[in-house]
């Protein structure tokens, strides 16, 4: 009797996975950097010489907690009353608990959404 040849284990295709994975890499970044030119007649605008302003219809927190509309201090029930969503303008300085506390109020009162308006940071 002869002795069978030993057999090596058929190998794992890891080679193969690796080389399809690295081809995939390649392939999504050349993708993803391609994309079409912008015109070159257009000038994008510059935010950082923008006014920000609060928005008409924005509801403005002074540093204090006092809500005003129109240039007039109001309640929080006046505030919610007649809006569906209430938009806060509050002050850099305003106390983050007296801003919650504020939404709160103006939930309780009858706002459906408070929405909370802020100025973008500068990078």
């Amino acid at each position: 009797m002869r002795p069978r040849p030993f057999r090596h284990s058929p190998k794992e295709p890891t080679i193969t996975l690796i080389n399809v994975v690295f081809l995939m890499l390649i392939f999504f970044l050349v993708a993803g950097t391609l994309a079409p030119p912008k015109d070159s007649r257009l000038t994008l605008v510059a935010a950082a010489d923008l006014v920000a302003v609060p928005p008409p219809d924005g509801v403005l927190v002074l540093q204090d907690g006092t809500l005003m509309v129109d240039g007039r201090a109001v309640s929080a029930r006046v505030a919610a009353q007649g809006h569906g969503a209430v938009r806060l303008v509050p002050d850099r300085d305003l106390a983050a608990d007296t801003l919650i506390r504020l939404a709160r109020e103006l939930r309780a009162a009858g706002a459906v959404d408070v929405i909370v308006i802020g100025e973008r940071a500068a990078p």
